[in-house]
């Protein structure tokens, strides 16, 4: 099997086969990086690449394995991580200036965890700055470029986690997700995206974006792959005071049981600033039709108004990233794109009754979306981004501006941004490409806690469409 071979194959194969002995992780982690040197002058997923790490870690785990040692069942696996995951004595710039030379102190529950399962690390990767934009763009390390169009955005802000994963460089790759910014790299890029419910992953030794926003979650190239990362990384720890204690069900074996027996409500917004382009609504309504043809229920849902909830999002978003960023703000206000620090600042200005009120409503929210679009369904289909993926330069909202460009640029979060001040859990998957070529995702939505139920959705749906096959050239 040639080097080409293993990098193009699933995590979960390659996990599998490396098991088996029929591969060795040293053979798929220099798979990966010959398909680094290859994709990243054209991505620049990467912030980083440490070659020689990571070869030495895959002796490692071959040798472990060798001896009768398999770690778990990502042992060997070669991935890499937004570059905002810290990793104790490493850098970790958080896609900004300000932290360009800055060591962690200590390093990540979920990267404690990945290293505990065997994944072998090849480095970390680009990402908008401070986790702060739906695109792409980052001043400081260079835009990320989309794999299927070097023109065009990945959507962000784990842009390169998007990119990577799509490009074959990495089997899989932790996002963060404050808005969208898992879901939207993984649909404008082709993968598979989950942003758990709110607690479900810890969120210790991950730079903050939002305390009560931010969910931290896999990106991976098919259903399975990604079900097998998040139960590795999920399940409670006592350095998140919000993480949950429930138990973490096993998701891969979960996978199984078809979709004869649920009741999907489908969501296609034909108005406002989430209206759809046709190309994506046909997309997602082709997928609703093939989900109908295994046996699913389809029937319409209603999203509710999210108008007060965007409101009350952007009031949270804005405050926490000023509390969190003052001391910076304060001192070096010129070492931010102007952008990012724009936004950061219009925190200081919002009465903390206005962000109490906030945190306040999201009970009522909830109650709302459950009672509203969830009601007589088991999981809600809807687009992840409303349109078709933009070039880099009509949403480079620091060289443009202008009311066209952030109108667009807002329009990113549309659908996305609702499920994390709701806390749900939803799920992007592959379900099309439109006439340029590039990806179109779908979003599944469900109750909290509900990944087994979204998983199993999408495991049915990549098991009769390829659109989750192709891969960019």
């Amino acid at each position: 099997m040639r080097n080409d071979d293993l990098a193009l194959a699933d995590l979960s194969e390659i996990a599998d086969a490396i098991a088996a002995g029929r591969t060795t992780s040293v053979a798929v982690t220099e798979a990966c990086l010959a398909r680094i040197e290859t994709w990243q002058p054209r991505t620049n997923a990467f912030l980083r690449v440490e070659r020689d790490k990571a070869l030495a870690g895959a002796r490692a785990m071959d040798a472990e394995l060798a001896a009768g040692k398999r770690r778990g069942p990502l042992h060997g696996v070669p991935m890499a991580h937004k570059d905002m995951y810290y990793r104790k004595g490493e850098l970790s710039t958080g896609g900004g200036a300000i932290r360009r030379d800055w060591r962690a102190p200590v390093t990540a529950t979920v990267l404690q965890k990945l290293d505990a399962a065997g994944v072998v690390e090849l480095g970390f990767l680009n990402m908008a700055e401070f986790a702060a934009g739906p695109t792409g763009h980052n001043v400081h390390h260079g835009h990320c470029r989309n794999p299927w169009d070097g023109t065009r955005v990945t959507g962000g802000s784990s842009s390169g986690s998007g990119a990577s994963v799509a490009a074959r460089m990495v089997y899989g790759a932790l996002g963060s997700d404050t808005g969208g910014s898992i879901r939207l790299p993984a649909s404008a890029c082709g993968v598979v995206g989950m942003k758990a419910t709110y607690g479900r992953v810890s969120r210790a030794g991950a730079l903050a974006r939002s305390w009560s926003l931010d969910h931290v979650g896999p990106l991976a190239r098919t259903v399975r792959d990604n079900a097998r990362m998040l139960a590795v990384i999920a399940g409670p720890d006592p350095d998140d005071s919000t993480s949950s204690e429930r138990p973490v069900p096993d998701y891969e074996k979960l996978l199984r049981g078809g979709v004869s027996d649920l009741r999907i409500g489908l969501a296609l917004p034909n108005d406002g600033p989430a209206a759809l382009d046709a190309e994506v609504g046909a997309a997602v309504q082709a997928a609703a039709d093939a989900l109908g043809k295994l046996g699913a229920a389809i029937r319409p849902a209603t999203l509710p108004d999210f108008t007060a909830l965007y409101r009350a999002a952007e009031v949270i978003v804005k405050c926490e990233a000023a509390a969190m960023h003052r001391p910076w703000l304060e001192k070096m206000p010129g070492a931010y794109a102007n952008q990012v620090r724009t936004r950061m600042e219009a925190g200081f200005l919002i009465p903390a009754t206005q962000y109490i009120d906030a945190l306040r409503l999201r009970g009522h929210f909830l109650e709302e979306f459950l009672a509203t679009a969830m009601e007589g369904v088991d999981a809600v289909l809807l687009p992840a981004i409303p349109f078709s993926i933009p070039t880099i330069e009509e949403t480079d909202v620091e060289a443009k501006g202008g009311p066209a460009t952030l109108g667009m640029v807002g329009r990113f979060t549309g659908l996305t941004r609702p499920f994390n001040t709701l806390g749900v859990p939803a799920l992007s998957v592959p379900c099309g490409f439109d006439a340029n070529g590039l990806p179109i995702g779908m979003q599944l939505v469900g109750r909290p806690f509900d990944e087994p139920l979204l998983y199993r959705i999408g495991h049915a749906y990549q098991g009769v469409t390829e659109f989750h096959r192709r891969v960019p050239v």
